[in-house]
């Protein structure tokens, strides 16, 4: 089972407590609550490591992702405003390795909650 922490109180914005909910379901493995919340024309770039365009590929990127198993998840900083959002936290793997991430999100619309382009950095610490 993977761990949850979110320092952040989301309680008043229902965007930033979607972002949680989001991230939660990375970590989770979640793929269709993360299919669900994205646009048909999603693009995700990973810097450093390429650019995923489109729901299909968006699918097989996660299918990819679900070997690498997620023990915790540590949610600093979820932050809102209009039709952007931002998330830094850090993530430990079951095999005992961390990285911080920082993730950058645009969506379709100021109230919708499908995300049109994200953006991730990652370093492994």
């Amino acid at each position: 089972m993977t761990k949850i922490t979110s320092k952040p109180n989301c309680g008043n914005s229902p965007k930033m407590a979607f972002l949680k909910e989001f991230n939660s379901a990375f970590a989770k493995a979640n793929a269709k609550f993360l299919l669900d919340s994205v646009t048909d024309d999603i693009v995700w770039t990973i810097v450093g490591n390429g650019k995923i365009e489109g729901r299909e590929q968006f699918a097989d990127a996660l299918e990819q992702m679900t070997t690498e198993n997620i023990s915790e998840l540590i949610l600093d900083q979820i932050l809102s405003h209009g039709k952007e959002g931002a998330v830094r936290g850090t993530m430990v793997m079951r095999n005992g390795k961390q990285y911080a991430f920082s993730d950058f999100y645009e969506f379709k619309g100021a109230k919708g909650e499908k995300i049109k382009t994200m953006t991730s950095y990652v370093i492994k610490l």
